[in-house]
């Protein structure tokens, strides 16, 4: 990139693919917040460190733990702190994003009720992890095209 693109990017603000990793980071370090919260998590008294012992509920669907509700938070710092260059946050969202992809089969394989549910995931949080997934690579590689597509048309005479 040269030094004239960098100076129009900075006075342009950011991009969309960092406005969209900032908003997913943000979005996991509230849920990450709101885990821990009683009333908006049911059975808190019942949250466990980790484990399929949580009865733990996030809005009353989804299981968490102490180490569920930490990930979403270091999720949600890293995209906040990712989301100040383009190919940060482009990485965050498609790496991330395969990540939850990974958890979605894993959740999906595993018996919930060992302890290789560490984490622990419910059918509920299996099939967000699917949309999570799926969603984040989807934002970076559409968000990407589109500023491939933008770059092209600019260049065009």
């Amino acid at each position: 990139m040269t030094a004239h693109n960098r100076q129009v990017r900075q006075t342009r603000g950011k991009t969309t693919m960092q406005n969209a990793a900032l908003a997913v980071g943000v979005v996991f370090l509230l849920v990450g917040i709101l885990g821990f919260l009683p009333g908006v998590t049911s059975e808190h008294n019942q949250m466990e460190m980790a484990g399929p012992e949580s009865e733990a509920l996030l809005l009353g669907i989804f299981q968490v733990s102490v180490l569920h509700n930490t990930v979403h938070l270091l999720f949600g710092v890293a995209g906040v702190v990712l989301a100040r260059t383009y190919s940060n946050a482009r990485n965050f969202l498609l790496i991330g994003g395969i990540i939850y992809l990974v958890l979605w089969i894993y959740g999906l394989v595993i018996d919930q009720d060992s302890t290789a549910n560490f984490v622990p995931f419910n059918s509920a949080d299996n099939w967000l992890h699917l949309v999570l997934g799926a969603g984040m690579v989807a934002l970076a590689l559409i968000l990407r095209r589109k500023r491939e597509d933008a770059t092209t048309a600019a260049n065009r005479p």
